[in-house]
C-alpha cells in the first residue's frame, strides 16, 4: 500500500501547544513552550507514518481572498499573543533543517492549501492524512483524506465525521454556513444554532434543498421551526456568503504538485544548534549521542542533562509461571534498585485490588505479573497470596531500593494486603516536581514525552473511555502485560534522566531526601487512617441548606420581578443588567457582562439581590460539595473518610487534597463552622489542632531581616496592631480595630504583592491614600522593602526563587515581553518564598511528629488531617496534655528562624472546637 502524504495543519497547531503546554522558556527568557509542542507533534508523525512524506503549511501573513469578500472576516480574533510571535521562526527553521517541506502561501490560508493538495491526492487516488484540531477541515473528508488529531489522539474517517457531527462531510460547509463561526467571524443565520442547523440539514439535505424548500421547514421537529423559514429567507445573503467563507479552496496556484512532495535529508548540525539554542535537552542529547557537532557551538549553549539518546529495544516479559517469577526475585534482590509498579481495579487506594504488579532494572527491560486478572485461570497466572507472600520480604526490606511513579498509592494499596512497603528511595513524579515544579505535568506519561520524547500507551488506549471504560482486571493480557511491563520500565528510565538533574543541583537533592521523599509513607499513613464523619449532622445540615436556599431563591424572585434560573449565568445577566439596569463593572472575554463572585461583591454594596445572589452560591457549593457529598465518601470498611494528599500538584510546594478536598472547608463563616463541627473524635479521644501563627509574616521577617518586624515577633506584640501604630502613627494602646485590620491587610496584601488599587478596593479607601500607607509602611520597615527589590531582581536575573530549605520555583514569564505577565511573576517572586518555606516547614514537622507517634512508648495518637498551616491529630483523652506540649515544641522546632515559631494548639470533641 502507498504510504499516505501528511499533510500538517501547523497553524492550527501553533495556537494549541501555546494554549496546551505550560509556559517553558530558556535561560535567556525566550519563550519555547509552542516550539517543543508543534515540533514533538511533527516528530510523531514522523514515527507513526515511516516513509510517508510529511509536509507542514502555515498560514501567511496579511490578507486573504476572504477579507476582500468580507471585510469584517477574522476582525473579532485577537492580535497574536506576544509570547507566541517569537516562536514562529524558529518553529520553521527547525522544520527545514529537519528536511521537511514548509509552505507558507501569500493571498490563502494553510487551510486551501491543505484543500488543494487534498483535490489533488483524491484525483491521483494518493492517502493522505491531515494533521489537524481544526473541525472545519472535517469537509475534505473522503475515502482518501482521513483527519488525525495527534493532541487528542481521535481519527476521523467518514464515519468519524458524521459520528462527531450527525452529518456526512459533504454537508459541513452547509452546516458552517448555517451557524456561522464565531472564531473566525463567519455571521452565518441569526438565530440558527448547532441544533437547529442539524435539524434544518438532517430534515432537509444541503443549503440549495433547504431554500428549494422553505414551506416545508416549519414540519420539521427541531425548537422555532414554524418560524424559520422567514428568517431564512431574510438572511439568505448571509447564508451564501457564510456558505463561501467557510469553503476551503481546491485550486490554490501552488509550487509543486502533491507527487512532487518528498522529505529530504535532515541537516543535523543545524537542528543541533537550533535545539541547544531552545535548550531542548533530550533532543541535544539524542544528537550528540549520533556524534553529531552543531554548526554554530559558540552561541549554543546546552544545559547538561541526562542521555537519554536512541530507541530503546523492548524486552517486556509476561510472566505466568513460578520459575519465571523466582528467577525474576533473584534478579530483584541483587539489583542496588528496581521500578515497581502495581496494576489495580480502582484508583481509590482504600477499595484497590492488586491485579497485577510489574519491575524493571534496566532500560527497556521489564516484567509483568499477571495474578487476577478475571478471564485468566490457573495455572494460566499466579496466585496471587503466593505472588505477594513472596514478594513481602523483598518489598519490606531497606534495600534494594524500590523505584516508582506515585509511590504513596503502591504503598496504600500493599497495605491492604499487609505488606509495608519500604527502602523507598525515588519517586519519579517527587523528582521531577522537585526539580521543577511548573516545567511540566507530573505524570508519567507527561514526564516520559517532556523528559524521554516517548509516546507512551495511555491507560484509555488499552481499558476505553466514560461508562464503559474496562477495570485493568478485565483487560485482554496482549494488551495489559506490554502497558504494565511499560510503566515500570518508562519509571526506571525516567530515574535515570531525572536523578542526575537533582544531584547536579544539591539543594534540589537536598528538598526530595529530607522533606519530599520522607513525607510519602506519611501520608499515606495519615490517608489510610482517615477521618471520623458524622453522617447524621451532616444530613441535618443538608436538610436546613436547602431550606434556607428555596426562601433565598424565593427573595431573589421577588427582588426580580419574576423567577429566573440563579445559576444560569446567561439569565442573571439578564435580570441584573437589562432588566434592573445595574451597573456593569466588567465584561467576560465575549464581551458580555459579568456575573463573577468579585463583580457581585462590588455590587452588593449598593444591591440587595447581588448579595442574596452571593449567599445562595455559597450556600448552594457547601451543600452539594461537602453536606451533601461527605457521607456518600464515608468508606464502609473503616465509617470513614479518606482524601488524598496532592505532592506534586501546587507550583509552592504545598499540599492539596481531593475525593474530598479539605483545604476548601470554610473557617469564617457559620455555615463553614458546622461542616468542621461534623468532623467529629471516637469516643475515648478527643481531636487536637496545632496551627502555626503568622508563619508567613514570620518568614518574612526572617528573610528581609527588618528590624521593626523581628523586634515585633521578639517582644511577642500584635504583629498587625505593632504595624498599624507605625502606619498610622499612632502609639501601641491608641491602635482601634479598624486601624488594626487595615495593617492586617497591608500585612498580608504585601505578602502576595497587592498593589495600592488591590488595597484601596479592599478597604475601600482612595487610591492616593491607599498608596500613602502602603508609601509609609516601607518607611517603618525599609527591610521588607529592600527584600522586596533584592527578591524582584534576582528573579529577573536567574528565572526562580528559592524557599528556606532551597525549594526552587521557576518564573517562566518573569522576563516576558508582556508587562502585566511579568507583574504577575514578581508578585509571585515575592510570596513564594514565603509560601514556599511555609509549606516546608509544615511537611518537616509531619515527618517529625509521624515519626514521633509511630516510636516506642509513643502516645496513644495519630495525625488525621494537615490542612494549610494546622496539624489535626486524634488523641486519647487522658494523654491529651502530654501530648499538646510536646506536639507544639516539635512544630516550633521544624525551621530554625530569628524570630520565634510559634504554635497554637486547641482541643475539642470536633475539628471546630480544636481549632
Amino acid at each position: 500500500m502507498t504510504a499516505p502524504v501528511v499533510l500538517v495543519d501547523g497553524s492550527s497547531y501553533l495556537y494549541r501547544a501555546f494554549h496546551a503546554l505550560p509556559p517553558l522558556t530558556n535561560s535567556k527568557g525566550m519563550p519555547t513552550g509552542a516550539v517543543k509542542g508543534v515540533i514533538n507533534m511533527i516528530r510523531r508523525l514522523l514515527k507513526d507514518y515511516p516513509g510517508s512524506p510529511v509536509v507542514v503549511v502555515f498560514d501567511a501573513k496579511g490578507k486573504t481572498f476572504r477579507d476582500d469578500m468580507f471585510p469584517d472576516y477574522k476582525a473579532q480574533r485577537p492580535p497574536m499573543p506576544d509570547d507566541l510571535r517569537p516562536q514562529v521562526q524558529p518553529i520553521h527553521d527547525i522544520v527545514r533543517a529537519m528536511g521537511l517541506p514548509l509552505l507558507v502561501e501569500e493571498g490563502v490560508e494553510a487551510d486551501d492549501v491543505i484543500g488543494t493538495y487534498c483535490q489533488q491526492a483524491t484525483a491521483a487516488g494518493i492517502p493522505v492524512i491531515v494533521s489537524t484540531g481544526d473541525k472545519d477541515m472535517a469537509q475534505l473528508v473522503n475515502e482518501h483524506v482521513t483527519l488525525v488529531n495527534t493532541m487528542t489522539d481521535t481519527v476521523m474517517d467518514p464515519a468519524g465525521v458524521e459520528a462527531k457531527f450527525g452529518l456526512p462531510p459533504s454537508l459541513i460547509i452547509d452546516f458552517l454556513a448555517l451557524m456561522g463561526d464565531k472564531v473566525d467571524n463567519i455571521p452565518g443565520v441569526p438565530g440558527v444554532g448547532e441544533k437547529t442547523a442539524l435539524g434544518l440539514l438532517q430534515g432537509l439535505g444541503s443549503l440549495d434543498s433547504i431554500y428549494a424548500n422553505l414551506d416545508k421547514v416549519k414540519d420539521l421537529s427541531f425548537r422555532g421551526a414554524k418560524t424559520m423559514a422567514a428568517k431564512l429567507e431574510e438572511h439568505k445573503d448571509k447564508a451564501y456568503m457564510s456558505y463561501a467563507l467557510a469553503t476551503i479552496k481546491l485550486d490554490c496556484d501552488l509550487p509543486e504538485p502533491i507527487q512532487a512532495l518528498a522529505n529530504g535529508e535532515p541537516d543535523k548540525a543545524r537542528l543541533l544548534a537550533l535545539f541547544q539554542d531552545m535548550e531542548f535537552k533530550t533532543w541535544v542529547n539524542e544528537l550528540e549521542g549520533e556524534g553529531v557537532v552543531a554548526e554554530v557551538s559558540e552561541s549554543s549553549h546546552a544545559a547538561e542533562g541526562p542521555d537519554t539518546k536512541g530507541a530503546l529495544a523492548r524486552e517486556y516479559e509476561i510472566i505466568t509461571t513460578e520459575a519465571a517469577f523466582e528467577r525474576w526475585l533473584l534478579t530483584l534482590e541483587s539489583q542496588p534498585a528496581f521500578a515497581f509498579d502495581t496494576e489495580t481495579t480502582s484508583l481509590d487506594y482504600m477499595e484497590a485490588e492488586i491485579v497485577g504488579v510489574s519491575f524493571s532494572v534496566e532500560p527497556g527491560r521489564a516484567a509483568y505479573v499477571p495474578v487476577a486478572h478475571d478471564y485468566m485461570e490457573a495455572p494460566e497466572q499466579l496466585d496471587r497470596n503466593w505472588v505477594l507472600a513472596k514478594l513481602k520480604p523483598l518489598l519490606e526490606a531497606e534495600t534494594p531500593r524500590k523505584i516508582g511513579q506515585n509511590l504513596k498509592y503502591d504503598a496504600s494499596v500493599l497495605a491492604n494486603y499487609q505488606i509495608a512497603l519500604n527502602g523507598i528511595g525515588y519517586d519519579t513524579m517527587l523528582e521531577s516536581y522537585v526539580l521543577n515544579s511548573t516545567a511540566s505535568r507530573h505524570d508519567m506519561d507527561s514526564l516520559a514525552g517532556f523528559y524521554l520524547d516517548e509516546t507512551t500507551v495511555k491507560f484509555e488506549d488499552i481499558a476505553g473511555k466514560g461508562a464503559k471504560q474496562l477495570t485493568f482486571n478485565q483487560i485482554a493480557l496482549e494488551q495489559a502485560g506490554p502497558y504494565a511491563a511499560e510503566d515500570a520500565d518508562i519509571t526506571f528510565r525516567l530515574h535515570q534522566a531525572l536523578w542526575p538533574q537533582l544531584e547536579a543541583a544539591p539543594s534540589l537533592k537536598s528538598v526530595f531526601e529530607f522533606i519530599e521523599l520522607p513525607l510519602l509513607p506519611v501520608l499515606s499513613a495519615v490517608e489510610r487512617t482517615g477521618a471520623l464523619v458524622d453522617a447524621k449532622r451532616l444530613g441535618e445540615q443538608s436538610v436546613e441548606l436547602g431550606e434556607r436556599l428555596v426562601t433565598l431563591e424565593r427573595e431573589a424572585f421577588e427582588l426580580a420581578g419574576q423567577p429566573f434560573n440563579l445559576s444560569s449565568p446567561k439569565q442573571l445577566g439578564e435580570i441584573l443588567f437589562d432588566k434592573l439596569g445595574l451597573p456593569v463593572i466588567k465584561k467576560t472575554p465575549k464581551g458580555a457582562p459579568s456575573t463573577a463572585e468579585e463583580v457581585l461583591q462590588e455590587l452588593a454594596l449598593d444591591y440587595p439581590l447581588p448579595n442574596i445572589l452571593m449567599e445562595y452560591r455559597g450556600l448552594a457549593k457547601l451543600k452539594s460539595t461537602y453536606t451533601d457529598k461527605l457521607p456518600q465518601m464515608i468508606n464502609p470498611r473503616t465509617g470513614r473518610i479518606h482524601t488524598s494528599y496532592h505532592q506534586a500538584v501546587t507550583a509552592t510546594g504545598r499540599l492539596s487534597s481531593t475525593d474530598p478536598n479539605l483545604q476548601n472547608i470554610p473557617i469564617r463563616t457559620e455555615e463553614g463552622r458546622r461542616i468542621r463541627q461534623a468532623f467529629v473524635a471516637p469516643k475515648g479521644y478527643k481531636l487536637v489542632a496545632a496551627d502555626y501563627s503568622q508563619i508567613e509574616l514570620r518568614i518574612m521577617a526572617h528573610l528581609s531581616d527588618d528590624k521593626g518586624l523581628l523586634d515585633a515577633f521578639a517582644q511577642g506584640l500584635d504583629v498587625h496592631k505593632a504595624t498599624a501604630a507605625e502606619v498610622f502613627g499612632v502609639d501601641l494602646d491608641s491602635v482601634t480595630a479598624d486601624m488594626r485590620r487595615s495593617a492586617k491587610a497591608i500585612n498580608f496584601g504585601l505578602i502576595y504583592g497587592m498593589s495600592a488599587f488591590g488595597l484601596a478596593k479592599q478597604l475601600h479607601l482612595g487610591r492616593n491614600e491607599a498608596q500613602q500607607y502602603i508609601d509609609t509602611y516601607f518607611e517603618r520597615y525599609p527591610g521588607v522593602a529592600r527584600y522586596m527589590d533584592n527578591t524582584r531582581a534576582l528573579a529577573h536575573e536567574q528565572g526562580y526563587v528559592e524557599t528556606l530549605f532551597g525549594r526552587r520555583l521557576y518564573l517562566p514569564e518573569i522576563n516576558a515581553s508582556n508587562k502585566m505577565r511579568q507583574q504577575a511573576a514578581e508578585r509571585t517572586a515575592i510570596n513564594a518564598p514565603m509560601q514556599g518555606s511555609a509549606a516546608d516547614i509544615i511537611k518537616r514537622a509531619m515527618v517529625d511528629v509521624h515519626q514521633w507517634l509511630s516510636g516506642e512508648n509513643a502516645p496513644d495518637a495519630r495525625i488525621i488531617m494537615q490542612v494549610h498551616d494546622e496539624l489535626v491529630l486524634e488523641v486519647a483523652e487522658d494523654q491529651v496534655d502530654a501530648l499538646t506540649g510536646e506536639l507544639c515544641e516539635r512544630m516550633s522546632r521544624a525551621a530554625d528562624l530569628k524570630v520565634p515559631l510559634l504554635v497554637e494548639a486547641g482541643v475539642g470533641d470536633n475539628w471546630d472546637q480544636a481549632h
